[in-house]
């Protein structure tokens, strides 16, 4: 690895003994040894988080899932093959982070990287000790503070001079972990608490691995074409002195060193540890071959040395191809890292300073210039701008934002000078909690692959057995097996019917084992939902998961919520109706001067109507509210009065013309205010929660797809109605209690089965989004509606719902397009290999372009057209 490496498990006392990485710079294997990770004596769970950038496929992760599952204590295992990372949470009485690294490992994958973390109010500090120059020191440092009670883990890195301890804080503090080191012969220059970046350290870990792999290439590929314009000839016009000599020698380094010795190493491990991987079959496809080939040395036949060489280099090649394919699958979690801001620029002490991100503080006042991005959530305090929000809703078009309004982290400042008060930091933050749900989806499964997965779990050794069943059966029954070997020479070139039954053997059992591909199978679904997550994340669709992407897709019944749902969710002013003796603007004018006396918010929504439409709003004197019944107040030296019928009645106010246009706003679920001015009856105004922009267009569209759509509302019968036929709602819920939502949601699942959406933004909406077979929560709701939902809509419209819905469509489409190439490929391809008619190198190419066609149609998935119009 190019990086330094982590010394975990160092316990020696001579610096010339350390481990030393081998040719094809791997880590070395940290030995097991219970003592370097004591348990901590309260008996806490703890979580490790590995890296693992072998871990390409759901075929691998499988393979890892089972080694893990072998060891004592392990409560829960979390695999993601888009970030080759592993969460494992284990009781730390009963095994360690040693022990469950070596458990990954046996399976056949190296570790790039292994943090624990306790779970509870366990802690993390990172001390800096200058004078740890070797490992000889850094197992004196593990050796002093393995004898303190309530250690869970030690890492000790020598490159940065750093030791990260996770403790128990109720048996051990970090003054007595300084004095330990100490007493040890060593300064500590620092102590901290420790954080480790996963996301970092995971992409890390994916470029090193590329480069290596890259490296592995060409370390193969150089010999192997020298082999092959040697072969030329050789086969074909001029014999070469020494031919079988110089290529023995030539591939003798690919099969045996670097790329090829961690493929032995690691078919090696999983054999031993009864979880076969696609290693295995190439290291029986190469070395085997090699090896038989040598026997050309003493007695003529036909060598089989070039197979090897060109075999292990297409693997490298494919493992090389297959890994750069797999990071433009996975892109989405990389783009929204990369979205944050690095650094702010915050006001302390009345100077304006430029600190990480990371240190931010929650009330810590960021100056946000034009142009830059927002480096964390919060609110608006001085300045006023346009915000591009594109990263969370997915719309490039700019949003106003002034004082009081929040603002998200990673936005972008358009063009003023912004002061911003942070009020959210970390993982609390919107953008970490985008990446968080779109890591839950990528790591999850969907329905469909658990079968998959089952008979994968089985593949590789069935792989073998059909290759000893194929060797042995051209043994027995060659001359049965000749005729077909004629057949395929007449349009095969590499077919040769002469070749002796051992030869032809060996040939077939060779090319059953590199042409069967489990990662195909393992890679059909995960990188599917990889692209399909990142879609959904780019335009302000969040997944949680891939059962959701599956049941999404079947949706039969949507459920809407009427406030903030298919209505904004907030009072706004819809009209102004004067009488003939009164002008619009005097009326709202006069109206708007006396409701700025108010906090109800419907006032608010008039004071706020009043101003989107230019007007002047004159000062109020006399300000009174009358209980029940309205407000009054003095405008221009007259005497206002705005509320109910009874109110103007009071005051003698004869409302004439205006009872009628009072009941007929209230028919439509408006909130309607009577104003006279001088006792005089002047008009009508009427508040009312409007519909939102799209929620037609978004319901017309879920008609287009053949979905029933209901509201489900608290509101009365005529108000619901009235709504409803605004926007074309199929059926209507109304008088409906919080309570009685999940009864409503079970109703039409008992009507409709099991394909019913429910949407809803509010706290009483997250037991109907449990009962629903789908949840879906509008990002701008409440925090409790979101994480009970399977899908958020973080803008919140209903438009976002539909392209749900059909960006589910598309991608279990490619889901099940790339389980049927993947069978389809291994079930017509190994029986052809079996009887012959594939040669070995053909096959392994066959192998590596059939994961790569599977990633290649995920990637295509981009292409979906999921917009609304």
């Amino acid at each position: 690895m190019a990086t330094p490496k982590t010394e975990k498990e160092m316990n020696s006392k001579n610096c010339c003994c350390a481990d030393k990485p081998d040719s094809a710079g791997t880590q070395p294997k940290p030995q097991a040894n219970r003592d370097t990770s004591k348990p901590s004596q309260s008996g806490q769970n703890a979580t490790a988080q590995l890296i693992v950038p072998g871990m390409g496929s759901n075929h691998c992760a499988g393979l890892v899932n089972t080694s893990i599952e072998r060891l004592q204590g392990v409560a829960t295992i979390q695999t993601n093959i888009a970030s080759h990372q592993v969460d494992i949470v284990f009781d730390v009485n009963k095994t360690n982070l040693d022990e469950i690294r070596i458990a990954v490992e046996s399976a056949g994958y190296d570790v790039a990287d292994a943090q624990l973390s306790l779970n509870g109010d366990a802690q993390k500090v990172a001390m800096t000790v200058p004078g740890m120059g070797s490992n000889h020191c850094a197992g004196l440092v593990r050796t002093s503070l393995e004898r303190l009670q309530g250690i869970v883990d030690i890492q000790t890195n020598i490159a940065n001079h750093q030791v990260t301890v996770s403790f128990d804080p109720g048996l051990v503090d970090r003054q007595a972990l300084k004095a330990t080191v100490e007493k040890a012969g060593y300064d500590v220059a620092s102590i901290e608490s420790a954080s480790s970046d996963s996301h970092q350290a995971a992409e890390d870990a994916e470029e090193q691995y590329l480069a290596q792999a890259w490296r592995n290439l060409w370390f193969a590929a150089i010999p192997t074409t020298i082999i092959m314009l040697l072969m030329i000839p050789e086969m074909f016009w001029q014999p070469i002195p020494g031919y079988l000599a110089i290529v023995a020698l030539l591939a003798f380094p690919v099969v045996f060193f670097r790329g090829g010795k961690a493929t032995h190493r690691s078919a090696w491990r999983s054999l031993k540890n009864r979880t076969a991987n696609m290693d295995v079959l190439i290291s029986l496809g190469s070395m085997p071959p090699y090896l038989i080939g040598l026997i050309g040395f003493f007695y003529p036949m036909t060598s089989f040395i070039e197979m090897a060489s060109t075999i292990m280099t297409f693997h490298m090649l494919g493992r090389y191809l297959e890994t750069r394919a797999k990071g433009r699958a996975s892109q989405a979690i990389k783009r929204l890292i990369n979205l944050g801001a690095k650094t702010a620029i915050i006001i302390r002490n009345n100077t304006e300073l430029e600190v990480p991100v990371k240190e931010l503080i929650i009330g810590d006042v960021m100056v946000v210039k034009p142009g830059g991005k927002v480096p964390t959530d919060g609110e608006i305090v001085e300045g006023n701008s346009h915000l591009d929000e594109s990263i969370a809703t997915g719309e490039s078009v700019p949003v106003e934002k002034g004082p009081g309004d929040l603002v998200l982290g990673a936005t972008i400042n358009k063009e003023g000078l912004l002061k911003v008060k942070a009020t959210k930091i970390g993982a609390d933050t919107f953008l970490s909690q985008v990446i968080r749900l779109v890591e839950q989806a990528q790591g999850s499964k969907v329905p469909i692959q658990e079968f998959a997965d089952r008979v994968t779990a089985s593949f590789v050794p069935a792989v073998i057995a059909i290759a000893l069943m194929s060797f042995v059966a051209w043994i027995v029954f060659a001359d049965t097996f000749r005729p077909i070997l004629e057949w395929g020479a007449t349009f095969l070139p590499w077919v040769d019917p002469s070749l002796s039954p051992i030869i032809a053997a060996t040939l077939a059992a060779v090319a059953v084992l590199v042409i069967a591909c489990p990662c195909a199978l393992g890679l059909a679904t995960p990188t599917a939902i990889m692209v399909g997550s990142g879609m959904g994340a780019e335009k302000g669709v969040l997944i949680r998961s891939g059962e959701a992407i599956q049941t999404l897709k079947d949706i039969k019944v949507v459920v809407l919520d009427k406030t903030g749902t298919i209505t904004a969710g907030k009072p706004s002013l819809t009209d102004v109706i004067p009488t003939s003796a009164f002008s619009s603007e005097v009326l709202l004018a006069a109206t708007a001067a006396v409701e700025s006396g108010s906090e109800h918010p419907l006032a608010q929504a008039i004071v706020q109507g009043a101003k989107e439409r230019q007007l002047h709003i004159p000062p109020l004197e006399n300000f009174r509210s009358i209980t029940a019944r309205g407000v009054e107040g003095v405008v221009n030296g007259q005497l206002v009065h705005v509320g109910s019928r009874r109110l103007l009645s009071e005051q003698g106010v004869d409302l004439g013309e205006l009872d009628e246009t009072l009941r007929s706003l209230e028919v439509q679920g408006k909130t309607a205010m009577l104003v006279a001015i001088d006792k005089q009856a002047a008009g009508v105004v009427a508040v009312a929660d409007t519909i939102k922009e799209d929620s037609k267009s978004a319901i017309k569209a879920m008609h287009e797809l053949n979905i029933h759509v209901v509201m489900v509302t608290g509101d009365n019968e005529r108000t619901a109605k009235y709504v409803a036929d605004q926007v074309g709602i199929d059926q209507v819920l109304a008088n409906v209690l919080p309570e009685g939502k999940v009864d409503s949601v079970k109703q039409l699942q008992a009507k409709y089965g099991n394909s019913v959406a429910m949407v809803g933004d509010g706290i009483n909406d997250a037991p109907a989004l449990k009962q629903a077979n789908v949840g879906i929560a509008i990002g701008a709701g409440a925090d409790v509606a979101i994480e009970a939902a399977d899908v958020t809509l973080v803008k919140g419209e209903l438009t976002k719902l539909v392209e749900a819905i059909l960006l589910s469509r598309a991608t279990f489409r490619k889901i099940v397009q790339n389980l049927f190439w993947a069978w389809f490929y291994n079930l017509a391809a190994i029986p052809v290999a079996a009887v012959g008619l594939l040669h070995p190198m053909i096959g392994v190419i066959a192998m590596t372009v059939s994961s790569l066609s599977v990633i290649g149609n995920s990637i295509l998935l981009k292409r979906a057209k999921i917009n609304v119009n």
